[in-house]
């Protein structure tokens, strides 16, 4: 007999909530991802990406049934985002197979029409139909957020119909009303944890992923406010844009940072559906990304789906409307990557690196007085020995204040699968770069069991608050100095100046060879040794003047090389003498001897 669905459950709980821990949440998505890998959708790269567009759906089902009720409250008319059959409550919602007949919907009818048909209806029209509310003509925000989280969705990977009904029950248990969110994370927490499963070591998904504690702390100390457009150029999953979004809903329910007359009722609308805006390549995560949003409370995601760094547009739909520059950047580039020179354009400084490339794209487009945190390599910091790197690097300083650079730990990407020494930086556009102030992290050790942790940025925050108005500097500490760029380029101006006269002097002895060597290949007779002379003299001239310009180049590059060297880290020095160190040889030397006898004993 064809299954129909499994009877429900409605006893209570804990506060009255079916959910009430986080462990029954938890037990109640990885019970779903279980059934998914039963049903042939093996790793996390496939479920969560399966789970993405399922359970969005169910959750849109939920939201829209609320904004339902509460117009037919105020009186007005309610056109749902999706039409019968194709919403959740149609073709997914379960229906206890003891209720009457009269109770029916579509997933009962194609249930008892035989095996096969609900997984055959999924496939063949839902679907298709949701992926093509994109073409209507009159399609509203959310219709087209609904078409493209399903836009890599060909068909459900989920084998059979039997493990596909089975997570639809699943996920129709998860309910938003059924968690007790005083005890319980909200699910797009819970979501984020699947999200973390796709980054883990080992993953080709690594790369999309930021630690969430790196977020949070970049958030902070940029501090989104209401009126303020956010972008992520480069945003992967979402989770720079949610975790602004969390900061700024906090800020309005606590009646911080909110406009001169603006409600908290009219900027939380504003922060829902006009400040959050991202671009993203990868088909498997863009989707991915616009249900995370969603799940924050992001109703408009404006998210582009292409490649931000040529141009090669997928979908633009959402982004319509967007503005050119943003007060607020937020961004991880992919580091390490390279993009074909050939099909960038619009770029001062061409090459090849992905990550260079990025932070020349966010410079153009954070706005006058905008501010911005992004996850830099080490390798970008230090490279004087590139054109575009240190150009760009120039740039950057000369066009914006470089206020903070935070040297993070070696192994914070390594469950991502990187082990990039990585950097935050911090600037503002507007002004050039006078002072930069380090905070050192290099020293923590992070791994899979210690992560870094919101202790870790305590002093970050005490310190990055606290400025001498006379000085305009923050305070210095063990793990924190500052720069003076201004006197630290001055500097090597000064160095660089006597190679800038010598290659000066040397091109113009060229220049005057030059004229000395034309005027001999006109004498007659020819007087070739002269010649010869004087060519020898020209490019030995030359090749000075070449030394002596690379000489002065090199000294004022080097003030680009932004890499942190802790001043104030004190060098572990072994104060051992010689013949301490002879002893403890001798001691080790024993140890090893008596070692090797007991395993010949035994032997």
């Amino acid at each position: 007999m064809p299954r129909l669905a499994k009877a429900t459950t409605t006893g209570a709980s804990n506060h009255g909530k079916r959910l009430g821990t986080q462990q029954s949440v938890d037990a109640a998505i990885y019970a779903i991802c279980d059934v998914m890998r039963r049903g042939n959708v093996a790793s996390a790269l496939q479920y969560v990406p399966e789970l993405t567009w399922i359970l969005f759906l169910r959750i849109l089902d939920e939201t829209e049934e609320r904004e339902e009720l509460e117009a037919k409250a105020l009186g007005h008319d309610y056109l749902p985002s999706i039409a019968k059959p194709y919403r959740w409550t149609d073709w997914a919602r379960p229906i206890d197979p003891k209720a009457p007949k009269s109770e029916t919907n579509k997933r009962r009818e194609l249930a008892e029409a035989g095996e096969g048909k609900v997984l055959e209806f999924v496939n063949i029209k839902v679907i298709p139909h949701l992926k093509a509310m994109r073409n209507k003509p009159d399609a509203s925000p959310r219709q087209r957020v609904i078409a493209e989280i399903l836009s890599g969705v060909e068909r459900a990977r989920i084998d059979t119909e039997t493990n596909l009904l089975d997570v639809l029950d699943k996920v129709h248990d998860i309910s938003q009303k059924d968690i007790d969110t005083k005890h319980v994370f909200a699910l797009s927490q819970i979501y984020e944890g699947l999200l973390l499963k796709m980054g883990e070591k080992g993953s080709d998904a690594g790369q999309f992923f930021t630690p969430r504690e790196v977020i949070r702390t970049m958030v902070r100390a940029i501090a989104p406010m209401v009126g303020e457009r956010v972008y992520d150029p480069c945003c992967g999953t979402g989770g720079f844009l949610a975790q602004a979004a969390e900061y700024m809903l906090k800020n309005v329910d606590a009646g911080e940072g909110l406009p001169k007359g603006m409600s908290k009722a009219a900027a939380k609308e504003q922060i829902k559906h006009a400040t959050f805006y991202g671009r993203e390549k990868e088909n498997l995560i863009y989707p991915i990304g616009l249900a995370n949003l969603i799940l924050h409370g992001i109703d408009d995601p404006h998210i582009w789906h292409g490649n931000a760094l040529t141009g090669n547009e997928t979908y633009s739909g959402l982004y319509k409307g967007a503005p050119s520059a943003f007060e607020v950047i937020l961004a991880n580039p992919p580091f390490g990557g390279k993009e074909n020179t050939k099909s960038i354009v619009g770029f001062d400084y061409p090459t090849g690196a992905t990550e260079i490339l990025f932070l020349q794209s966010i410079i153009r487009t954070l706005a006058p007085g905008g501010r911005c945190g992004l996850v830099m390599p080490e390798g970008v910091l230090f490279r004087t020995n590139e054109d575009a790197f240190t150009k760009t690097k120039k740039k950057l300083l000369e066009e914006c204040d470089l206020w903070c650079i935070v040297s993070l730990p070696g192994g914070v990407f390594s469950a991502a699968g990187a082990g990039v020494k990585t950097n935050l930086l911090f600037f503002t556009r507007g002004k050039p770069t006078e002072k930069i102030w380090y905070y050192d992290l290099s020293d923590r050790k992070v791994g899979k069991k210690t992560p870094l942790t919101v202790d870790d940025f305590k002093e970050l925050f005490e310190l990055l608050g606290t400025v001498d108005p006379s000085m305009g500097v923050r305070p210095e500490s063990r793990n924190s100095w500052t720069v003076d760029f201004t006197a630290r380029r001055r500097k090597a101006g000064e160095d660089a100046r006597p190679f800038r006269q010598a290659a000066a002097e040397k091109k113009d002895e060229a220049d005057g060879l030059k004229d000395t060597l034309s005027d001999l290949k006109k004498e007659r007779p020819r007087d070739d040794a002269k010649i010869e002379a004087a060519e020898t003299a020209i490019a030995t001239a030359t090749r000075a003047a070449r030394d002596a310009a690379n000489k002065a180049q090199s000294i004022e590059d080097a003030v680009y090389d932004l890499k942190a060297v802790n001043p104030n880290k004190k060098a572990e020095v072994d104060a051992r003498t010689p013949a301490e160190l002879l002893d403890l040889i001798e001691i080790k030397g024993r140890e090893i001897t008596e070692a090797l006898a007991a395993l010949r004993v035994m032997g």
